[in-house]
């Protein structure tokens, strides 16, 4: 049944684990729904109070309240807990950026709902729209869900793509106070382990020989795929960017503006010629 309701009727998912996006992204769908409408109408759930819980469509509820939009319109269904977490993480699971810690806590989520359900973890896996083949395998969700062991500070290293995905997986088996020390000589070194350091790491851990001097060590190896890098401060080039825009927004833009200036030297050289 689809059915118009008061934005402020609303409430967002319980520990939606898919983060608001304030960059370009959203900035596009607030332009389109400006445009155009909203076009497909959210899923929601019956809550107490009259109320309903947003269970696919938060994102465009916040452009719509941006724009002023006072009402939209929803297909109400009658879904318990756990039947919500399963639709709310299918529902958002296909986005084209998803950050890995998002992933991560959906995926922890759906698996811990489908146990309640008496469901097995393989099952976790989201199917792809024609039923045939799976988005993530149910080896790769198991290893996301990995991720949540980590401490916040290194979870936000992987989502900044500092720390690979496969070296945090290893990571994530170092208690948290092993994961601090390591942190601290991440931000000493400058340097983030690759995968055959993380596993070394890992082993030292299990072995009882983790230490501050062996993590300062393994760090400053020089790692065979090594090259220097050129690095900005964020505070040096802040000021250039709108508030609203995310480190991945500066970078996009950065990428964008020598483009276009490389193509203008190169018209330049073809008019000189």
């Amino acid at each position: 049944m689809i059915k118009n309701i008061s934005i402020d009727l609303l409430v967002p998912f319980e520990n939606h684990p898919f983060k608001k996006r304030s960059g370009i992204e959203q900035q596009e769908l607030t332009e389109s729904i400006k445009e155009n409408g909203l076009l497909e109408p959210i899923i929601v759930r019956s809550f107490p109070a009259g109320k309903y819980e947003i269970i696919s469509g938060h994102r465009r509820v916040e452009a719509c309240k941006a724009l002023g939009i006072t009402s939209v319109p929803a297909i109400i269904e009658e879904l318990t807990k756990d039947e919500a977490i399963v639709q709310m993480v299918d529902s958002n699971i296909h986005r084209e950026h998803i950050l890995p810690s998002e992933k991560a806590f959906a995926y922890k989520m759906k698996s811990e709902a489908l146990k309640h359900q008496g469901k097995t973890c393989g099952q976790v896996v989201h199917k792809s729209r024609d039923n045939i083949s799976d988005t993530e395998s149910g080896r790769n969700v198991q290893r996301y869900i990995r991720l949540t062991y980590l401490i916040p500070e290194l979870l936000k290293l992987v989502d900044e793509e500092r720390i690979a995905f496969t070296p945090a997986v290893e990571i994530s088996y170092l208690s948290e106070y092993e994961q601090q020390i390591l942190l601290e000589q991440i931000e000493f070194t400058d340097a983030t382990p690759s995968l055959s350091q993380a596993q070394r790491l890992r082993k030292f851990s299990k072995d009882g020989n983790f230490f501050v001097d062996t993590v300062f060590a393994v760090l400053n190896e020089e790692k065979p795929n090594q090259k220097e890098q050129v690095r900005f401060m964020e505070e040096d080039i802040r000021k250039y960017f709108p508030k609203s825009y995310t480190k991945s927004d500066m970078q996009k833009t950065i990428i964008s503006l020598l483009e276009k200036w490389q193509k203008q030297r190169e018209r330049n050289r073809r008019d000189e010629r």
